[in-house]
């Protein structure tokens, strides 16, 4: 069982509902987890939300934050979460936004990953991680499954 046929199986087990905010990945971690037949049972809504513009206006992401960290931080990554919650029926909504590369800075490197996590019981957290310069596809590939653990461990 993959990780996207687990996290079916817990938040059926559980009336759990998901939803995703997502940058850098474009949409493959909502994409995983509706490749399993049967997701419709868990599966809310994703949101893609590639621009600053798209983050503001579908999540609410605040221009203050973005103009203060930038796209790729914690502090973005939890107002995604945030908003992801609070614009759908999800009970757990977990956000991705990154610099899946090629390129990056001195300051914000390619491999660089921003997650957040909303849910109904008021958990909201953000992490980053630093993937290196795997190359933009495996590190999408990489962000992806990070995004399903840590639904996996939300679910439990």
């Amino acid at each position: 069982m993959n990780d996207a046929e687990t996290l079916l199986a817990k938040c059926r087990a559980a009336n759990l509902k998901v939803s995703t905010a997502e940058s850098c990945t474009g949409g493959l971690l909502s994409g995983a987890i509706t490749e399993v037949a049967g997701s419709s049972d868990i599966f809310d809504r994703g949101f893609v939300t590639y621009t600053n513009e798209a983050k503001v206006e579908m999540l609410g992401v605040r221009t203050e934050t973005l103009e203060a960290f930038g796209a790729v931080s914690e502090q973005v990554a939890f107002e995604m979460a945030e908003g992801a919650l609070q614009n759908s029926a999800a009970d757990i909504a977990v956000s991705v936004t990154g610099i899946a590369g090629p390129g990056g800075s001195d300051f914000k490197p390619e491999g660089r990953v921003c997650f957040g996590l909303a849910k109904s019981s008021a958990e909201t957290f953000a992490e980053t991680v630093e993937f290196g310069a795997l190359g933009r596809k495996n590190v999408r590939l990489a962000a992806v499954a990070h995004a399903l653990n840590i639904f996996l461990k939300a679910a439990s």
